[in-house]
């Protein structure tokens, strides 16, 4: 049964890149298969859709791959003040997402604690993953809201930058010749990331094949060049995955949840938008490499979106892998100790409350 849903899913993405190549939309065989998947779960009830993080994983490997024989070692030469930049940037959509959590908490009548972890801007499954470990926290709030950020980030930014994409020639030139070194090269990246798994390494199985590649790079290992119909197999993965997160019983959270959900997310693509049109003034990038670098969304789907419409992959990558260390060094351990901090302030009011009933 769950073999029969992988084929389900996989028409489905199937049609979604024929059509959106059919309408000329931007990134084809990414966003076909997310919108796609996304929409027909809405009608398709007789039938679970599924699609296994595995495959996720192997499209993040792919796609990790190209990004770490794409990138440019030079960037790191004379950054200066760009670190002072970056640490500016994430601290100031830090201090927009806050804002946003305190409205939140007013108008959707939720606990501070679900509204802060609504809306800091880190990855879905690192913030789902704490607030399964604090009380007082609405899971599905949490998770939808991060969910739709995603989905919101990764469907709109193409189009935005839509103007400014460079179309790849997609040659779909195939021989076993070709293909046996890349599979050789997968796999080891895939071993890669399974030790930066072990080791905790924060989105191990993208992150683990772009060091493995530029490990390769800086010992002049030459790589064989990832195929783009490759590459087409990796985005399809993982759009499906992306289409899948928002579940039709997400929308039972009701219609005043739903709504700042969307507008939580538009409102933190607007601040990063101004953010990189900051970005476009002092770096002189392309409007695509500095939205996306500033964008709130995944390293890896930024990045998997830089290599789609000809951005800057190696400004993008670094900008996104600071702002997931920001967030993994500084954000989530704040936002452990502001709990702590909530709970106790919580405990002691409950407690002058009881003293005063019995008085």
């Amino acid at each position: 049964m769950r073999i029969f849903s992988y084929g389900i899913v996989t028409i489905i993405s199937l049609m979604g890149v024929y059509i959106f190549k059919s309408l000329s939309l931007p990134i084809p065989w990414m966003l076909g298969p997310l919108v796609a998947v996304l929409i027909s779960q809405f009608f398709i009830r007789k039938i679970e859709l599924i699609w296994p993080v595995e495959f996720r994983n192997f499209g993040l490997v792919v796609v990790g791959v190209a990004i770490g024989q794409a990138f440019q070692f030079e960037l790191f030469t004379g950054m200066g003040w760009m670190i002072v930049f970056m640490f500016v940037l994430n601290i100031s959509i830090t201090m927009v997402s806050v804002v946003l959590s305190l409205f939140i908490q007013k108008m959707g009548n939720v606990s501070i604690k679900t509204s802060l972890t609504s809306t800091v801007a880190g990855g879905l499954s690192q913030i789902v993953a704490f607030a399964e470990e604090e009380e007082d926290i609405n899971l599905a709030v949490v998770t939808y809201f991060h969910v739709v950020r995603i989905i919101s980030i990764v469907l709109l930014i193409p189009f935005i930058v839509s103007g400014h994409i460079v179309t790849d020639q997609e040659t779909f030139g195939f021989s076993i010749q070709t293909l046996l070194p890349v599979l050789l090269l997968v796999t080891l990246a895939w071993v890669f990331a399974l030790v930066g798994k072990k080791v905790k390494l924060p989105v191990p199985f993208f992150i683990g094949p772009v060091f493995f590649v530029m490990i390769l790079q800086l010992v002049n290992v030459q790589t064989p060049e990832v195929p783009v119909w490759f590459l087409h197999i990796a985005q399809i993965c993982i759009g499906a995955y992306i289409g899948l997160l928002l579940k039709p019983k997400m929308f039972k959270l009701g219609a005043k949840m739903l709504v700042l959900g969307i507008a939580s997310a538009l409102v933190l693509i607007l601040a990063t938008y101004l953010q990189g049109l900051l970005m476009i003034q002092l770096f002189h990038y392309s409007l695509a490499t500095s939205f996306l670098s500033t964008a709130a969304g995944g390293l890896d789907q930024m990045s998997l979106l830089a290599t789609a419409v000809g951005a800057d992959v190696s400004v993008v990558s670094v900008f996104q892998m600071f702002r997931l260390l920001f967030v993994f060094i500084l954000i989530i351990p704040l936002l452990k100790l502001t709990c702590v901090w909530i709970d106790r302030r919580s405990a002691k009011k409950h407690g002058k409350d009881v003293v005063v009933g019995k008085t």
